[in-house]
């Protein structure tokens, strides 16, 4: 039996897709190309969750619906993809074993299919790729990708120089939305300090004129004309007569020197990296010798 199918590995095939420029009438595998699926892929498939029996458009549509506000807390689960055993096409609506092409009307439920994940998807343009070490589909090409061991994760080749490993970089939530890192669909931003965090929860931060990272307090990019900005303004504001001797004792978040500095109620400035991303640790103006902590948030 003739196929149009394309190996691209022992358990992940690619259909090569249908043009205008060679205009062939579509086979029996491609009727309804892109027709079907949800907001998530295009797949002329749904899947039978293992962990509930109930049939979704795919994992993210059963993840969504199980973890929603209006199911009971004990109740909220993600479906185990790798488990999933049985798909149900959308042509046809029978019900089979996983895999490619439905066993009843013979379509394509996925140009792209891997075995391993149980995944189908018809836009190609992803350029998916399994990865073994990861142990899940990801997308954006697997040359343009490498997988750091340490950090159980695959980057972009552009920052494999200069990367800094973190063990386990990706494999905890997100800081700011709390969603797990490892699988979530969303881009990824690699922050200075090696931690990492959703690209679009970064930008918001930036809405907020949050400049530090959620985690370790690091900056997360140049903050030197700032600090330039801020200078001008500790100069210009001056401290009454009761506070100009005050000295207080500061931490830098970026460098992580201690510095003994005169006490200002704008900022302190680090006297080793020049950065006023600093947290007072010893002295305060109200209450001589208290031990409490604060600190400039940027």
């Amino acid at each position: 039996m003739e196929t149009t199918a394309e190996v691209v590995s022992s358990n992940c095939l690619l259909v090569s897709e249908y043009s205008e420029s060679n205009p062939t009438q579509l086979s029996v595998m491609e009727l309804g190309i892109r027709n079907f699926g949800c907001t998530h892929y295009r797949r002329r498939c749904k899947i039978r969750a293992p962990c509930c029996d109930e049939v979704f458009d795919c994992r993210h549509c059963h993840n969504e619906a199980k973890n929603s506000e209006e199911v009971d807390v004990v109740d909220r689960h993600d479906v185990p993809r790798h488990e999933i055993k049985k798909v149900i096409c959308s042509l046809c609506d029978t019900e089979q074993d996983v895999q490619q092409y439905c066993i009843n009307c013979g379509v394509c439920m996925g140009k792209y299919f891997c075995d391993i994940c149980k995944f189908f998807d018809d836009d190609t343009s992803k350029n998916q790729y399994h990865c073994e070490e990861c142990g899940i589909c990801r997308t954006g090409g697997k040359d343009n990708f490498f997988h750091c061991k340490r950090c159980g994760c695959c980057y972009s080749k552009v920052m494999e120089k200069g990367h800094r490993c973190v063990e386990g970089a990706m494999h905890h939530n997100c800081p700011v939305c709390f969603e797990y890192l490892f699988d979530t669909v969303r881009e990824i931003s690699v922050l200075p300090c090696a931690h990492t965090i959703h690209l679009d929860c970064v930008k918001e931060m930036e809405k907020h004129h949050r400049y530090s990272c959620p985690v370790c307090s690091k900056s997360i990019c140049d903050m030197s004309s700032l600090w330039k900005k801020l200078d001008k303004v500790v100069a210009l504001t001056p401290m009454p007569e009761t506070l100009k001797n005050k000295m207080v004792w500061i931490l830098c978040n970026d460098c992580g020197v201690k510095s003994h500095v005169q006490f200002h109620i704008v900022a302190h400035k680090c006297l080793s990296c020049n950065s006023y991303n600093t947290r007072q640790i010893q002295g305060t103006p109200a209450t001589p010798g208290s031990s409490r902590v604060t600190e400039m948030v940027i």
